[in-house]
């Protein structure tokens, strides 16, 4: 069943009696994180198997068969150093490395080159890097956003910077970005200086005023103080010990003491 996270709840509950009692044998591909896309009935049912990014030599292998069919047809040759450039940055995803390399011959055959051996400059001439590796709902989007945090947690301004442009650059909606910026201002600089909260809280109004691609440098701004802040994560803990303490107590809750208790309350 290809692209199965496209099913939704009830239809992923139809397979379950199926599977159960053996009459199917499900095998399911997706590009998205089953973690988030297939419930967990379904996804207790089934083994996971992650198949891993090809690899430049891989991509190389694809593209050269790809041109020995296509590449005798139009009467072009593709040089060597082409082929890997463009291997490593379509950062294993074949079908971009194909899609790519069709852009680049079809440019290439339709202008006046004086040659027909595609070389590196052509390629680069030709595309842009608009294939940067991201996935806004995908593994890609977490993984980002996870490091844009841990970057500001660790006062690497430099790294911080590289993700949230990386985010930006791949079609990352700025909102969600600030929001983030929002959570780490709270979380992991916290009371150590209480005015980053107002910096990311002002970074998230301005990116809402302005729009993409003004507002990047917002949200570059923001990150950098952020980085630079001092961090203090004494408040977040002590709130996870306290949800932990409420969560684990037997029975019903405690009553407010009375001396806690509104002043109007007879009881």
């Amino acid at each position: 069943m290809d692209e199965i996270h496209r099913f939704n709840k009830i239809q992923q509950d139809a397979f379950l009696p199926h599977i159960e009692n053996g009459t199917i044998v499900l095998i399911g591909a997706t590009t998205e994180n089953p973690s988030f896309s297939l419930n967990n009935a379904l996804l207790s049912r089934c083994r996971v198997l992650p198949l891993k990014k090809l690899t430049p030599p891989d991509l190389e292998v694809i593209m050269k068969r790809s041109l020995d069919k296509r590449g005798f047809i139009l009467g072009v040759h593709i040089d060597k150093e082409a082929i890997t450039y463009l291997s490593n940055v379509c950062d294993g995803d074949a079908r971009t490395a194909l899609n790519s390399l069709q852009i680049a011959m079809d440019i290439h055959c339709s202008g006046d080159h004086g040659r027909d051996t595609l070389k590196v400059e052509d390629i680069k001439e030709c595309l842009q890097r608009s294939h940067v590796l991201y996935d806004r709902r995908g593994d890609e989007h977490y993984h980002c956003a996870s490091a844009l945090q841990k970057s500001i947690r660790g006062s690497d301004e430099n790294a911080a910077l590289y993700w949230v442009m990386r985010m930006l650059v791949g079609g990352e909606d700025p909102m969600f970005i600030a929001r983030r910026l929002v959570v780490v201002a709270s979380e992991d600089v916290g009371l150590a200086d209480p005015q980053a909260l107002s910096v990311a809280v002002s970074a998230m109004h301005g990116c809402q005023l302005v729009g993409i691609p003004e507002c990047q440098v917002i949200l570059a701004e923001a990150v950098v103080y952020l980085s630079r802040a001092s961090k203090s994560r004494e408040v977040y803990h002590a709130m996870r010990s306290v949800l932990d303490n409420i969560k684990n107590t037997p029975g019903n809750m405690p009553g407010v003491p009375l001396h806690l208790r509104n002043a109007n309350s007879s009881h």
